[in-house]
């Protein structure tokens, strides 16, 4: 499996971006796909997943701001962020986790919220 991430760059605060993400390969039915960021200097964290079914999980700090979305019939998971802050910034990883103990990673695309 391999995912491709795109959609990042910089933008100001208050600003819209979109990030997309195609998984490509032996793609299971049952899977979750979602997408992680990770700041310099901290941990990797969650920031939103959707299941094949829409059941969403968001992250508390971008409720309300962000929507994830996905195609099933493409295998794409995109992230519509909006109301964007300075600390959004960050590397955004998109993730493919079908069942099991394997997780797939996207190589990363960079945010950056700035005046």
């Amino acid at each position: 499996v391999q995912l491709q991430a795109s959609g990042g760059g910089l933008v100001q605060p208050g600003g819209s971006l979109r990030l997309s993400c195609a998984a490509t390969g032996s793609i299971l039915r049952i899977n979750v796909m979602g997408w992680y960021r990770q700041a310099p200097g901290k941990q990797r964290e969650l920031v939103a997943s959707i299941t094949v079914d829409g059941n969403t999980n968001y992250a508390d700090s971008v409720k309300g701001r962000f929507t994830i979305s996905r195609d099933n019939a493409k295998n794409t998971v995109d992230l519509q962020m909006s109301h964007l802050k300075p600390e959004d910034t960050a590397l955004y990883y998109c993730n493919y986790e079908p069942p099991g103990p394997i997780n797939y990673w996207g190589q990363g695309t960079l945010v950056t919220v700035s005046s």
